[in-house]
């Protein structure tokens, strides 16, 4: 009989519709000399497959509404300067070159000032605590070479609520200026690894994109593999390996409760939930080979999708919910296929050198992430869903795992380099040009990246 943990219980979190419901827009009216941003064309970063120049953006520190509001205005612009940064789509000037100090929100920018430092865009704010305690966040963000504000917004929230607040204002920027959705108001979950390597210790754990606020959703009494965020609740899917054979859980990360999907014979592997999160996919093995299965979590009933003497794992849906893409050694090595979501012929789709594994649909729907492994080394790539136009992203020793950011701009993967060393986290974007560590407590694997905040 497999114990049951209750991990701690989380804090809940606002939903995004509770910054946003309370939110206004920030017009320009009555601010002299101001053009209006309907009349002009705003300044758009074109993002190819070749090498991006990043946007230049100044950033000064949000005014704040009392010296008390001081800290949290500055660490607001913090966070947001280093999310847009962090991008690689955008270049933050330094405020040390700056020539105009912004001491009133309320007022136009000097737009020459800014003009002369080769700012394209301007991004001011203000951070106020109200009568009742909470936190009001006001932005502008302005179009330096035509003069004209390109948005503006206002946001209420409880003060512990900061560090979203920068996240939900540099999605605004970020899709202000890409005309794609951001991606900063996210979570990723992954497997949390401590000990030394023939004892690891793996608890499921929890943080904001940029790494910070982890907390962990189990005590590490069981070992847990490959997370998946549900796309339409706060929910997680995930492995564990208790007493007896290895279970499909799914976990509320809010409350902290914690279901059986269901008892399977023999092995199970990769669960990952259908786009709406009405069903859970995963590979169950059966002997010597393994099928694809599809559960629905109302009826709790069970649907076979593949039947073929070999190995079919790692499903992923497409976005629109019509397909599957697989892993399978059905042709004598791991390769990619493509089927449909209720089973029936699968087409391979991979055809590189090597072996590939753990493909993942983009949630665009153009593209699937994969890890292709040749010549001993590990490679994470994108292609078509008809397997054209391959590319790999990064290569190395023991890269796995991609998972997409909820716009398909951005995969982060874990990366093992072996020995006494355990994995981390990495980023990277559809150009292969942005590849950055994300720090973490410990070492960390299996990352799963939530959609926006709702």
């Amino acid at each position: 009989m497999t114990r049951k943990t209750t991990p701690p219980r989380p804090a809940l979190r606002p939903s995004r519709r509770q910054f946003v419901a309370a939110a206004g827009l920030l017009v320009a009216g009555g601010m002299p000399g101001l053009r209006s941003h309907a009349a002009v064309a705003a300044p758009r970063i074109e993002v190819t497959q070749g090498n991006v120049a990043p946007f230049p953006i100044a950033l000064p520190d949000f005014l704040p509404g009392t010296q008390a509001d001081a800290d949290v205005a500055r660490n607001v612009t913090q966070i947001i300067s280093a999310n847009l940064r962090r991008s690689g789509l955008f270049a933050p000037i330094d405020p040390q070159a700056y020539i105009q100090k912004i001491s009133d929100f309320d007022k136009v920018p000097t737009f020459a000032d800014w003009r002369a430092i080769n700012a394209q865009g301007l991004a001011t704010g203000r951070i106020t605590r109200q009568g009742d305690g909470r936190l009001r966040a006001e932005f502008r963000l302005w179009d330096v070479f035509a003069g004209a504000q390109l948005a503006g917004q206002q946001y209420f929230t409880t003060p512990d609520n900061w560090r979203r607040i920068a996240h939900i204002i540099s999605d605004a920027v970020y899709e202000r200026l890409t005309g794609e959705k951001g991606y900063f108001d996210t979570r990723i979950v992954f497997v949390d690894e401590t000990g030394p390597k023939e004892r690891r210790v793996k608890r499921l754990a929890l943080m904001d994109q940029d790494g910070a606020n982890v907390r962990y959703l189990t005590r590490g009494d069981d070992l847990v593999l490959t997370p998946r965020f549900s796309p339409t609740t706060q929910e997680i899917t995930y492995m564990s390996y208790g007493q007896g054979d290895p279970r499909v859980y799914l976990l509320n990360i809010e409350t902290g409760q914690r279901e059986i999907v269901g008892n399977f014979p023999g092995m199970s592997f990769s669960p990952r939930f259908s786009p709406d999160g009405q069903r859970v996919i995963m590979s169950l093995q059966q002997g010597a080979n393994s099928n694809l299965y599809s559960m629905d979590l109302r009826s709790k009933q069970t649907t076979r999708l593949t039947a073929t003497p070999a190995i079919d794992t790692s499903p992923s849906y497409s976005p629109d919910g019509t397909r599957l893409c697989f892993e399978s050694d059905r042709g004598g090595s791991s390769q990619i296929y493509v089927m449909a979501a209720a089973g029936g012929a699968a087409q391979r789709i991979s055809f590189g050198e090597g072996r590939y594994s753990t493909p993942v649909w983009s949630p665009r729907g153009d593209t699937i992430a994969f890890t292709r492994q040749a010549q001993g080394r590990f490679a994470i790539g994108v292609m078509r869903p008809d397997g054209s136009g391959e590319r790999l992203l990064t290569e190395g020793y023991h890269n796995e795992g991609p998972t997409f950011a909820p716009n398909g701009r951005v995969l982060m993967f874990f990366r093992d380099p072996g020995g006494e060393a355990g994995p981390a986290l990495y980023t990277v974007d559809l150009t292969g040009r942005n590849e950055q560590r994300v720090q973490t407590p410990s070492y960390a694997s299996d990352p799963a990246w939530s959609p926006l905040l709702s």
